[in-house]
């Protein structure tokens, strides 16, 4: 019996098979329109793009256009072909202003954008269009039932830009030591502390930006310790001031007791 049903497994699916293959070579327009209908009705959205691709230009100004652009431009999205699907989205909208899918296809579009921006380790590029993408629809769209969604998807990408922000502030605290240059990074802390205020990585920005001046100043020639130092803890007061159960708190202590140690050294050598 299973040998049976196996058997019939495969002749359907060389039927299947050669139909579709007849299909995708006849002229007949209108069998193909029905025939990737199907296909796309089934799930089967890239031998369904393939149909398509032939004759959606043999549609235009036809009473099915509409229905075959939408199925068309879903096709690119659901087999994960971002770059295509955003752009005829966007023909899409266009195109059928006044659509039942309109909202949909529009929304659909800035998520293909969404889509396409990297991990926050490479460029991001992708992400600051797919933002501004999202927030065109979300004030297009304010009482649409994707609102919700587009604005978690905004969010999720605000902070992807922030981490990648952080980490390159970040990386000039790590790489100070090589370039004896401290400055540099406590220059791109307070860039991004600007950018982003209300950020999840404040803490860290802030202890960081003390972190580098701490170091600037332990390790500074002599006749510009005391500014250096003073500089160094005006940002621990900021630090504890937004964040006074910092989790850095035991970081801190000794940083400090460093600090007041050499302020007190320049203070007796001033005297």
């Amino acid at each position: 019996m299973k040998n049976f049903i196996y058997i019939l497994i495969v002749i359907f699916s060389l039927n299947a098979c050669s139909e579709y293959q007849a299909v995708l070579k006849g002229e007949d327009v209108a069998a193909k329109f029905k025939f990737g209908t199907e296909l796309y009705d089934e799930g089967d959205f890239t031998k369904a793009n393939r149909i398509f691709v032939q004759i959606v230009p043999k549609y235009r100004g036809k009473p099915q256009a509409q229905k075959l652009m939408y199925m068309y431009c879903m096709t690119f999205y659901q087999t994960k072909d971002y770059f295509t699907s955003n752009y005829q989205m966007e023909r899409f909208v266009e195109a059928y202003p006044k659509s039942e899918k309109l909202e949909e296809i529009a929304f659909l579009s800035a998520k293909s954008y969404y889509m396409l921006s990297p991990v926050s380790s490479k460029d991001q590029s992708e992400t600051l269009i797919a933002v501004d993408k999202l927030q065109e629809f979300i004030n297009k769209y304010p009482n649409s039932s994707y609102m919700s969604t587009a604005s978690d998807l905004v969010r999720e990408l605000d902070h992807k830009l922030e981490e990648k922000a952080y980490n390159i502030a970040l990386q000039y605290n790590v790489t100070g030591p090589f370039h004896r240059d401290y400055n540099s990074a406590i220059s791109a802390f307070d860039n991004f502390l600007v950018e982003f205020p209300g950020s999840a990585f404040k803490e860290d920005a802030l202890f960081y930006k003390f972190d580098s001046a701490y170091k600037l100043a332990i390790n500074s020639v002599a006749w510009k310790e005391f500014e250096r130092v003073e500089k160094a803890l005006n940002y621990y007061n900021s630090l504890l001031f937004v964040f006074p159960e910092t989790k850095y708190s035991g970081q801190l202590k000794e940083m400090y007791q460093d600090l007041q140690e050499i302020k007190n050294k320049t203070s007796t050598t001033k005297s």
